[in-house]
């Protein structure tokens, strides 16, 4: 063998290896046994304090990665969280030096603890509140939305695209993660849809796809919690509808597995789909709400009965167990004001710690 065709064997040998390790790339082989993933989302508020206690609880579980759906920091007004800090205690910080502090102090203080696991994050309203934009998003956290396997996975869908966007996709084991941006109400747009739609496509042909998990921040329209979803604008109403309907595509033509997961609202959610509109209107899918990673806690909304289970005033996260098959069972993990680590504790006096499990709530 020539040594440039010996090269480039080994070189391909050695990125098929290296893309089989990295977990949300296209290389990762199909599943043969079950495997743990984590999610959540909203984590304004009480984050510092609560995400590292999901980190903690996360770790035990063993998962391949956490997904965090989104609303990071307060932006509007000044996190709680933030103003405990020691640093601040003391010496309050002004509106313009909490803006420029939000984000890093999320990296720091809520993504930081998960430690060497990998986190994939997707974007919320209140990453979009002034002065944060789109842009700056993709400029504060390329790092994470620029990961080997969600780079991998773009060029494989399209070698040449090297754009990089506030939604994306990677493939794990056999399920098709998709994240998407409805952080605005004039999302999903028409670039979006065509994307997402083209993906969809390629999953329904796809025998190696046994599932499709769709993350996002505002649930998708019509849901139990619909005055607080995709329903706040008419754009996403519609949008969301047609996402919607392509997913129940998927599920009923192309016989995938499909989850849809949001956040949104601050509570925990099973069954938000189980309304009148989407069973007289093609069909119920499973969904969950879990804005539950330390933003100030909702109230039930109206209809929540039609639910298969909801929990209010509770912080914790989604643990999915996916079989080879595609099948995944979720439970939510509660996280009780004990299992806030020592250190968080301390640096954020117990007394703090207390008020976050005991009075962040909103009841109307």
């Amino acid at each position: 063998m020539r040594p440039r065709v010996r090269a480039a064997v080994l070189l391909a040998s050695a990125l098929a290896i290296f893309l089989a390790t990295v977990p949300g790339s296209t290389g990762t082989a199909p599943a043969k046994e079950s495997w743990r993933f984590a999610v959540s989302g909203d984590s304004r508020n009480c984050g510092d304090v609560v995400m590292p206690g999901i980190a903690a609880a996360v770790l035990k579980d063993g998962p391949a990665f956490y997904w965090h759906l989104g609303d990071f920091r307060k932006i509007y007004d000044f996190d709680e969280d933030l103003m405990h800090d020691p640093e601040h205690r003391s010496r309050p910080v002004t509106i313009i030096e909490y803006e420029e502090a939000a984000w890093p102090d999320f990296l720091k203080n809520q993504i930081a603890p998960f430690g060497e696991l990998p986190v994939f994050l997707s974007i919320g309203n209140h990453e979009t509140i002034s002065p944060k934009t789109r842009d700056a998003y993709l400029a504060q956290f390329a790092d994470w939305l620029e990961a080997p396997g969600l780079r991998a996975q773009r060029l494989a869908d399209k070698p040449d695209d090297h754009l990089l966007r506030t939604y994306y996709h990677w493939v794990e084991r056999g399920i098709d993660f998709i994240s998407l941006d409805n952080a605005s109400d004039d999302q999903f747009d028409d670039t979006q849809v065509a994307w997402v739609e083209a993906v969809l496509s390629r999953d329904r042909a796809d025998p190696s796809i046994h599932a499709i998990v769709v993350g996002m921040h505002k649930a998708l329209p019509d849901s139990i919690s619909a005055d607080h979803s995709m329903n706040e604008s008419a754009t996403g109403t519609e949008s969301g509808r047609r996402v919607y309907r392509d997913l129940l595509r998927a599920q009923n033509e192309a016989h995938k597995h499909v989850y849809v997961l949001a956040s949104h609202s601050h509570f925990y959610m099973e069954g938000i789909f189980q309304t009148e509109f989407w069973k007289n209107h093609g069909g119920v899918l499973p969904g969950w709400i879990v804005g539950t990673a330390g933003a100030v806690r909702y109230p039930r909304p109206p209809d929540s009965a039609k639910a298969k289970t909801v929990e209010t005033d509770v912080y914790g996260y989604l643990l999915g167990t996916a079989q080879p098959d595609g099948q995944i069972e979720f439970q939510f993990r509660w996280l009780n004001e004990n299992e806030v680590p020592a250190s968080v504790a301390q640096r954020y006096t117990p007394e703090f710690v207390h008020w976050c499990f005991a009075a962040n709530s909103n009841t109307h």
